[in-house]
């Protein structure tokens, strides 16, 4: 009898990021229909939560609790410097116990957020180091990248992905960016994100009179390069949006505040409090099929978090993006949405809520062509999971 295949899956989950979480859904639901007799557990982020919610063993990412916190002492500092070394040895023996390893989906090769190299970067670096010193086959699978200006979080961003077994992109420009790093990705694929292989709620009928509009918010301070002005960042975008949820309350819209990480719970409460009227209230949403049942039963979509939009896309609901990164526009785009998208660094709320009428307006021109571009994403999700087989379990393919 042979023995079963042994699938680890790597990344920040189960850490209350709701995209990381359903990216992480969706290679289960992969796993459990296609390799049924695979023993799959998990090196991550929050591990009791993946273990309850997802019912596999799940091992801590960091050996140092702290890893993800301000250093503030000469403890904290010591603490994360042998927490570097012990994860090393830590990750290699966890990959060496694998056949397989899986990050699923998430921006894993970005750093269009604050991220200093030896966080994740460094995490990333060791598992796919690790993967070439044992011959275990890491694959990192629709993941997100961008071009990256701090030269120790480039290094480590590119050798991970050099050493990685299987690699393919999320979006073109994820694999361009990659490649101007020097990655020959040649043979690597690009396909929509892996939420798209998620089942889809039913949406609503559009209400008469105007429905509700949701409006996903985000704890957004700007990207890597811009931690000089990110408090500047943060208080236009919570400014302006605020302002924007008050305009739809003065036109008598109900509005449901979305957030896509438990970070963005004070962006939303600041929100509440600030427009104070019946009429705003914040959903309690804990995974993203929480979050499509949101955006399936509203109007409208304003969103900034990228997985909110992919949400509200995938329910065909007609959506507007707060865009803090290309990757947004790139998916508003493909999805027929790009006129659609609106600065989230600079917030004009008389612009917005002119581009959301327009919106508005071409309701159900735009509900028809989400539909047929979520019927051509969900193809090429179930092409490129079809690949993932081929290039992982040649063995179960054979068999």
């Amino acid at each position: 009898m042979r023995t079963p295949v042994r699938v680890g899956l790597f990344g920040l989950l189960g850490s209350g990021n709701l995209g990381n979480d359903g990216s992480l859904e969706a290679v289960l639901g992969y796993l459990r229909a296609e390799h049924p007799e695979a023993v799959v557990d998990a090196l991550c982020g929050g591990p009791e939560v993946v273990s309850a919610r997802y019912g596999i063993p799940a091992t801590r990412l960091n050996w140092y609790s702290g890893e993800y916190r301000t250093a503030s002492s000469v403890g904290a500092i010591a603490g994360k410097g042998l927490g570097k070394l012990v994860d090393a040895v830590r990750t290699a023996a966890w990959v060496r116990r694998h056949d397989v390893v899986i990050v699923p989906g998430m921006g894993v090769l970005e750093a269009t957020l604050p991220l200093r190299p030896w966080g994740f970067p460094y995490s990333l670096f060791l598992l796919c180091a690790s993967g070439r010193v044992f011959r275990t086959r890491v694959a990192l699978v629709s993941v997100g990248a961008s071009a990256i200006s701090h030269r120790a979080t480039r290094a480590l961003v590119r050798w991970s992905a050099r050493l990685a077994t299987y690699r393919s992109f999320r979006g073109a420009m994820s694999r361009d960016a990659i490649r101007a790093m020097g990655v020959d990705t040649a043979r690597d694929e690009v396909c929509p994100d892996l939420t798209f292989a998620l089942p889809t709620p039913r949406a609503s009928a559009p209400a008469d009179p105007p429905g509700p509009v949701c409006v996903g918010v985000m704890d957004f301070h700007g990207g890597n390069d811009e931690r000089a002005r990110a408090e500047e960042i943060h208080r236009r975008y919570l400014d302006g949006t605020t302002q924007f949820v008050r305009a739809l309350v003065e036109d008598g819209r109900p509005v449901r505040l979305l957030i896509g990480d438990e970070l963005d719970a004070p962006v939303a409460a600041a929100i509440l409090d600030a427009v104070g009227s019946p009429l705003v209230t914040a959903a309690e949403a804990t995974s993203l099929a929480d979050l499509m049942k949101e955006a399936a039963a509203a109007d409208a979509v304003v969103a900034t978090r990228y997985h909110n939009l992919v949400c509200a896309v995938k329910v065909g609901t007609p959506t507007l993006a707060l865009s803090y990164s290309a990757k947004s526009d790139v998916l508003m785009a493909e999805m027929g949405l790009g006129a659609y998208c609106h600065p989230a660094r600079e917030v004009d709320v008389d612009q917005l809520l002119e581009q959301f009428r327009a919106l508005e307006k071409r309701s159900a021109e735009l509900r028809r062509v989400l539909a047929e571009r979520n019927l051509a994403a969900v193809r090429r999700v179930e092409h490129q999971l079809t690949a993932l087989t081929a290039s992982l379990f040649p063995a179960t393919e054979a068999s």
